[in-house]
């Protein structure tokens, strides 16, 4: 059949723009689709109040880059936009402790950590990845925290996906030979998270999706998919009926498009929904019935801390500057916003744990009662991103919630293996306190914890896991869908296990691996000439 692309990319996050940029490379006419829109630096919003240029809510109009979605056992910040999750993460790329390559479904497939380390370094040099040459007020305080408590070796500067050189000073491309877009020094500025527009920072947009438009790869923006279904055979062997439609317009028009493969590349929050429904619909009936399970939070908290000392500015840096790994399984972060954004104010409460709401609103009136004063200059006084740090808590320690289709064809969230996601970490807790101290802070933390002791994170993994068959997994070890031909998934959602720190480094490497294991066009159509 003469399709109209070899292969049809959902989503342009990190594995969807590593897979279009190898495949377009081995000959593959490519298609990225992306539900969100084109930024372009210049189109980023200044700071976090501008809404509809910063959040996903296509029902108030708003087409910004971060998605909030709110489940019954976690709230979860995910990216929307050409370039995915890249145009609002922190940049920051750690390679995983030997934990992470050892437990979960993908543990006994293969040696993970040797077989990935080549993998690791191909995504650092396309990310750009390099060490945080500048700590600020922010870093310092978690630096001074790790010497009081005896663990200085343990903090260290991050590396991350940024343009360092002269500040606000524009270079030719510096990492490609040319073929990259001109970049500009970071300046520092914080915006890393609402989107950077000083071009310093190496968005996919700027390395793989860059390269692979060079490359013929075409990218599709404001378009979702609905619908994947095999064209003739049920496996997909003669390959696949791909169904989009607008996703921004307010009258949804629709278009069909064919491909011999297919790749889910949407994140968790895109892949393993529309999974979900393509296996409920009967477009892929013969979908592992593993879809959906073993979702992983990284077990994080989102606290942020804001201080009472005029002297302090926090949002100077790049996004995270710095980590500390406090023991094996547990890593600490400093996130920060540009000055002047402060909304997330305005979804914060005073910190509050416990196993019940009546406790935890309990313990948040005490808390104000105790220091109003205090509570009154962080909301009313201070200039919220200016003074307030978000400390990003991580832990590789396993525990799994699962995704089911619900009955309005939503996503609803159950319990799975060992303990649900709980904002009520004592480690967690203790270092929110530390921290707090040295900087003159009070802790405050999104309104849901508090409520009803909803944890967030910004690291959802999971839903199309890796096992040996499809009783024990979604994907192979190659990343291909059990019971479908040419169809894969290279994104979030494939990660089998808790990384413990930020995770888009390791989406990179898995993807690069996958990718290699895809041979060139002209070897396939050799193939077929010599049979």
């Amino acid at each position: 059949m003469d399709f109209d692309y070899d292969y049809i990319i959902i989503g342009s996050g990190f594995g969807g723009s590593v897979s279009a940029l190898r495949l377009s490379q081995k000959g593959y006419k490519v298609l990225v689709v992306e539900k969100g829109k084109w930024y372009q630096s210049k189109d980023f919003a200044k700071t976090n109040w501008n809404l509809p240029k910063w959040l996903w809510l296509p029902s108030l109009r708003f087409f910004g880059i971060m998605k909030l979605t709110v489940f019954r056992h976690v709230a979860i910040l995910s990216g929307t936009g050409v370039g995915g999750g890249s145009l609002v993460y922190a940049n920051t790329l750690p390679v995983p402790k030997t934990a992470f390559y050892k437990t979960g479904s993908w543990a006994s497939l293969k040696d993970w950590e040797t077989e990935l380390k080549p993998y690791y370094a191909i995504a650092h040099k396309m990310l750009g990845a390099a060490e945080n040459p500048e700590l600020f007020d922010g870093d310092l305080a978690l630096q001074k925290l790790a010497k009081e408590r005896n663990i200085s070796s343990q903090f260290e500067a991050t590396k991350v996906a940024v343009y360092f050189g002269k500040p606000g000073v524009e270079v030719e491309d510096p990492y490609f030979g040319g073929k990259g877009p001109k970049r500009t020094g970071c300046t520092f500025c914080g915006g890393c998270m609402t989107g950077c527009r000083y071009d310093a920072k190496n968005t996919l947009d700027k390395n793989y999706l860059h390269l692979a438009q060079q490359e013929g790869a075409e990218i599709l923006a404001e378009q979702e998919v609905i619908d994947v279904k095999p064209i003739e055979n049920k496996e997909g062997s003669d390959g696949y009926h791909v169904q989009l439609q607008s996703s921004t317009k307010f009258f949804k028009t629709k278009k069909s498009l064919t491909a011999n493969g297919v790749i889910f590349s949407g994140g968790v929050m895109g892949t393993v929904k529309l999974l979900l429904k393509l296996k409920k619909k009967g477009s892929l009936p013969l979908l592992s019935n593993k879809t959906g399970e073993e979702i992983r939070t990284n077990n994080e908290t989102l606290i942020s801390v804001s201080s009472l000392e005029k002297n302090i500015n926090v949002s100077k840096g790049v996004a995270i500057g710095s980590i500390l790994h406090t023991d094996e399984n547990t890593h600490l972060e400093i996130c920060r916003y540009s000055e002047g954004s402060g909304f997330w104010k305005l979804l914060h409460l005073p910190m509050s744990q416990g196993n019940t709401i009546f406790k935890r609103i309990g313990n948040t009136f005490v808390n104000m009662f105790k220091s109003p004063v205090r509570y009154f200059r962080t909301y009313w006084l201070n200039s919220w991103s200016k003074r307030t740090v978000i400390l990003l808590f991580m832990q590789s320690v396993d525990s799994t919630i699962n995704f089911k289709r619900g009955w309005l064809g939503n996503m609803v969230s159950k319990v799975g293996n060992g303990k649900p996601p709980s904002p009520d970490i004592p480690e967690s807790a203790q270092l929110t306190k530390d921290y707090a101290k040295i900087i003159n802070g009070n802790a405050t933390a999104f309104s849901l914890e508090t409520l009803a002791g909803i944890p967030s994170t910004a690291h959802i993994l999971g839903g199309a896991v890796m096992g040996e068959d499809a009783e024990k997994g979604v994907i192979d070890r190659s990343n291909n869908v059990f019971g479908y031909k040419n169809m894969m998934v290279i994104d979030g959602s494939m990660i089998s296990a808790n990384p413990g720190v930020n995770p888009s480094l390791s989406i990179t490497a898995i993807a690069e691996h996958a990718m290699d294991q895809v041979p060139e066009k002209s070897k396939i159509h050799a193939g077929f000439e010599k049979e």
